[in-house]
């Protein structure tokens, strides 16, 4: 069969942040509403995360299911927990992402606080959209971190069994990753996450891509094919749309670069780049 004859991949794009600024929960609406996004994940501990937000959103359903929607759980600076007594904190917000990262890898986290925040976060995300996530996630991938994936695979076990969780874990070969050592640190973390959540009973996606160095701001049309190779299919890409605003200046070092994004996804050349890999969103 030649490859113009292969049957076309079902994957998922996910837009990550929801919820963080205006100027992104319109970007991604934007996307959807064009087709050009299959899954968003909400943040639900941000300043600017309202009920209407989760409305505008799940209004884009309301006649068919254009996206499924998932809830990032959020763990770093400079966002604040929502629920009570809720440690470690610095300066009355988690900590950055290398101190969490420090913290869960020497095992100082506590575990009990860690489950609390994450039920938290799901109960607000239920309140919100009136039901449970179709999917779960961590921003800046603190669910993987090993503490924090236990109380994120046991709230999520109790409390949304039928949801999803992302690992990230990446398709491409091992030779091509050992240039990218986020890549090599995500696949680590992965590997232990997936084998819990399977122990579980918990549904995983079999392959992640959609990781960068941001702050590089590398052209985004030229870097997207490559998440695509050798994506298997229900695989999820990660990616960033965004307007900036004030709001996602104040809170994000991504600014510009989601433009960027938006500017391809929403671009003639997106479609083409999906029928060259025979992939089509789910």
């Amino acid at each position: 069969m030649s490859d113009k004859a292969a049957p076309l991949r079902h994957f998922w794009l996910c837009a990550d942040d929801y919820g963080l600024a205006p100027g992104v929960n319109k970007a991604i609406r934007d996307l959807i509403i064009r087709g050009r996004l299959n899954a968003t994940s909400v943040m639900v501990a941000t300043p600017a995360f309202h009920r209407s937000d989760a409305v505008s959103l799940s209004i884009l359903n309301s006649a068919e299911r254009r996206v499924a929607i998932g809830l990032h759980v959020t763990l770093t600076a400079p966002f604040q927990p929502l629920s009570g007594g809720y440690a470690p904190l610095q300066k009355g917000a988690f900590p950055p992402l290398p101190a969490m990262f420090r913290a869960a890898m020497l095992r100082q986290l506590d575990r009990g606080k860690l489950a609390v925040e994450i039920a938290t976060q799901l109960q607000t995300f239920v309140t919100a959209f009136g039901r449970g996530p179709d999917f779960i996630d961590g921003h800046q991938h603190v669910h993987l971190f090993p503490q924090v994936r236990d109380a994120f695979l046991t709230v999520v076990k109790q409390a949304a069994p039928k949801a999803w969780v992302r690992q990230c874990g990446r398709p491409t070969p091992l030779l091509r990753r050992l240039g990218d050592p986020k890549a090599l640190i995500l696949d680590v973390l992965s590997r232990g996450f997936r084998e819990r959540a399977a122990a579980m009973g918990l549904r995983t996606n079999p392959a992640f891509a959609g990781a960068y160095d941001f702050t590089k701001q590398p052209d985004f049309a030229a870097l997207f094919p490559r998440f695509l190779d050798d994506l298997p299919a229900d695989g999820v890409v990660m990616c960033h749309p965004g307007f900036v605003d004030a709001e996602l200046r104040r809170l994000d070092s991504l600014t510009t670069q989601r433009e960027r994004e938006h500017a391809f996804l929403a671009g003639d050349e997106f479609p083409r780049v999906l029928a060259a890999h025979r992939l089509a969103l789910k």
